[in-house]
């Protein structure tokens, strides 16, 4: 590598190494720069959950053609990155049941939209689909409740991902430094010309890219550029049953199921912004998604919990990820505040990110996430998870 990169990436998550690969694979000299070992933030601790979509053109907001156009990718992304690191992600066309409460019944027109396909099922039917699944008005769904069934719904393993994205950077020559502290910027009348790390060493290079998660805010203050970026903490659970139970990811709400291949079922995820940077598992937020398991999946009483974990989710103040220049800095860029969603938006944020970085052309959507954009608390996008 030549003495200064081209690009040194602030964080080793989903954002930052999708956005290294495409980078170097686009002919740029990659230094990507983590705390700790890659991808064991929110990345990591995420359910995969990967909607589905059909026309790109047919989305009707930008979160939901950046939602789009990303998973419309992840089946031949998958692919390659298995021919290049022999490593399986996980990727799956599973199918998936979605619960729609009253205060969501406006995706239905967003899906028709789109041309997403879809089929609102009733009892009889979802028993037909999944038999081991229980839905009731007593736990909870309410009348107003409406049941559909869209095959479209995929999945990956999360860690597996990670694993398979890491050693394709490594194929591209992407230069990893980990359990490396970053400090501080250094600043020459105002601009960014270098980054300390906590043993005073200076990392410098053409251009940053800030895709640290929950704690990008810290990095954007200094550089006058307030996002409000902060944690949400969410908690899953992960059981193992004898054999498997269900074979489509549930979704009810901000609740979801999602099986995988080999029979475990994860489910999530609470939110608790109040939990701030700790990230730990309690009893509450365990017992909630117990429940919320054993009703939709009355089996799983006697099935036993493998494990639980915890992660923190870089949110935004309106929700929305927040992809492009820092404003008044010509070398610095972001990749940051998506929520929720950090693994069905990964591949379409790297390729605005690399669109940015080269001059390439952007997609029209693309002005909707600018740094200094106005916050947009009304928006809907046509999925939750």
């Amino acid at each position: 590598m030549a003495k200064h990169p081209d690009v040194l990436i602030l964080g080793g998550g989903i954002i930052g190494l999708t956005s290294a690969y495409l980078m170097a694979k686009a002919g740029l000299r990659v230094q990507l720069i983590d705390r700790q070992e890659l991808g064991r933030e929110a990345s990591w601790a995420g359910a995969g959950i990967l909607p589905p979509f059909h026309k790109l053109s047919g989305a009707s907001t930008p979160i939901d053609a950046l939602r789009a156009n990303s998973v419309a990718g992840f089946a031949s992304f998958s692919e390659e990155l298995e021919e290049q690191t022999r490593i399986d992600n996980g990727y799956r066309v599973c199918g998936g049941i979605e619960v729609l409460h009253a205060d969501a019944a406006y995706a239905l027109p967003l899906w028709d939209a789109e041309g997403i396909v879809y089929e609102r099922i009733d009892a009889t039917a979802l028993r037909n689909l999944e038999p081991r699944l229980y839905f009731s008005v007593r736990h909870g769904h309410g009348d107003s409740a409406k049941v559909y069934h869209l095959p479209g719904f995929a999945q990956v393993r999360n860690p597996w991902h990670l694993q398979a994205l890491i050693a394709a950077c490594q194929a591209e020559r992407v230069n990893f430094i980990t359990g490396c502290h970053l400090k501080n910027w250094k600043l020459v009348a105002g601009h960014v010309v270098g980054v300390f790390d906590s043993t005073g060493r200076l990392h410098e290079a053409g251009s940053y890219l800030v895709a640290n998660g929950a704690w990008a805010e810290e990095w954007l203050q200094p550089l006058g550029c307030q996002l409000g970026i902060h944690p949400v903490r969410g908690q899953i659970v992960l059981y193992h049953p004898e054999f498997p139970l269900v074979s489509r990811v549930i979704l009810d709400g901000k609740r979801y199921l999602v099986p995988r291949g080999d029979g475990r079922i994860l489910v999530g995820s609470t939110e608790e912004p109040e939990a701030g940077f700790v990230r730990a598992t309690t009893p509450a937020g365990q017992g909630e998604l117990q429940r919320f398991a054993r009703d939709w999946i009355p089996a799983l009483a006697d099935a036993v919990v493998e494990t639980a974990w915890a992660g923190l989710r870089p949110t935004s103040v309106d929700g929305l990820p927040s992809i492009g220049p820092v404003p008044g800095q010509a070398n610095v860029f972001a990749a940051v505040g998506h929520g929720r969603a950090g693994i069905q938006l990964s591949l379409g944020t790297a390729q605005l990110v690399v669109g940015h970085m080269t001059g390439r052309s952007l997609p029209q959507y693309a002005d909707s996430f600018h740094l200094d954009r106005r916050p947009n608390t009304e928006f809907r996008p046509a999925f939750r998870s």
